[in-house]
């Protein structure tokens, strides 16, 4: 139970537990900020108008582009919460 909760995904990555929790954080803080870009954007249209479109390119670019190099095939992953 152990290692299905905390070793079996981040290995499924190559990815050490510690170096997925930094990538996973580096992730989360990315979309929280894009988050509220994207909140601050729906009171004030002229804000922040491609801040959260940015993000989503960047992030799927890290996440997708960037791990197929490293010769992963994500779609086995899925893209869910379940593929950081």
């Amino acid at each position: 139970m152990f290692d299905k909760l905390f070793l079996d995904h981040p290995k499924s990555v190559d990815e050490g537990y510690f170096e997925h929790m930094g990538v996973a954080l580096s992730f989360g803080g990315h979309m929280l900020l894009a988050s509220l870009a994207c909140f601050i954007h729906a009171f004030v249209p002229g804000l922040c108008v491609k801040t959260g479109s940015n993000a989503i390119r960047g992030l799927h670019t890290r996440m997708v582009t960037g791990r197929h190099r490293h010769g992963h095939n994500l779609s086995l992953h899925g893209l869910s919460g379940d593929a950081i």
